[in-house]
């Protein structure tokens, strides 16, 4: 008997295979589950301003299915403005003020096919084309509702809508990660308003921050652990407005 046969009874050749078939499995467990965070990612921005994210046309007809006459046009098709940034929609943040449609939102299909969101988002209520939104986008979308929904009263305080993370830890994370585009204070992008104005909402930047914006090389921490984002819109709300 050979040496190595002696010390190894069991084929070394059998356990490489076997190696090799475990890691080639995790490996596309984590290629699968890195597709899908990026396809919940753009379905945020998609539900932000879809059509800064796919170069559509953007819609100047107010939705037929928009009620009330507080916003008109272009702003009553982004699916945020009638079921919420929180997607709870009257029950949420949107409950009552300037944004308040009475809508239900879509909490309820957390965790449900896909492709029945999907069905939803094309049906004759939502008017959602596919000179709006290819099928694709439409999945991606349907993928961020089904599988991307986050709890947002973990994070934040209602009413007040202030972020329940450690702003001093958020500190840390921002001035290593976004400050280089958006500057210390928050101010440094000159075309968009400065991030201390925007965090005010806690919603709305728990969901840019997770996300990304729409149309920007903005990158979107989902893949992360969410108390980061809570961190970070922590420490936003304290910069200058």
């Amino acid at each position: 008997m050979k040496l190595h046969q002696a010390l190894f009874p069991v084929p070394v050749l059998r356990i490489s295979v076997s190696l090799l078939a475990i890691a080639g499995l995790l490996a596309g467990t984590m290629a699968t589950a890195t597709a899908d965070e990026a396809s919940i990612a753009r379905g945020g921005r998609l539900y932000d301003k879809w059509w800064a994210v796919n170069e559509a046309e953007k819609p100047t007809e107010t939705h037929p299915a928009y009620p009330g006459e507080n916003y008109k046009g272009d702003a009553t098709w982004r699916c945020k403005e009638c079921h919420g940034w929180d997607l709870q929609g009257k029950d949420g943040a949107y409950s009552e003020g300037k944004h308040a449609t009475g809508i239900a939102g879509v909490q309820g299909y957390a965790g449900k096919d896909p492709a029945a969101v999907a069905a939803i988002i094309r049906d004759q209520t939502h008017g959602y084309t596919p000179a709006m939104l290819t099928d694709a986008d439409v999945m991606d979308l349907a993928n961020f509702i089904a599988n991307g929904q986050v709890d947002m009263h973990q994070y934040v305080d209602y009413p007040s809508l202030k972020s329940k993370g450690d702003a001093a830890q958020g500190k840390v994370y921002f001035d290593t990660i976004c400050a280089g585009c958006h500057g210390v204070d928050g101010k440094k992008v000159a075309d968009a308003d400065p991030l201390g104005s925007v965090a005010s909402n806690g919603p709305e930047m728990m969901s840019k921050v997770l996300n990304g914006q729409p149309g920007e090389a903005m990158p979107a921490l989902r893949a992360l652990d969410h108390q980061i984002a809570a961190d970070i819109v922590a420490h936003l709300q304290t910069l200058p407005r």
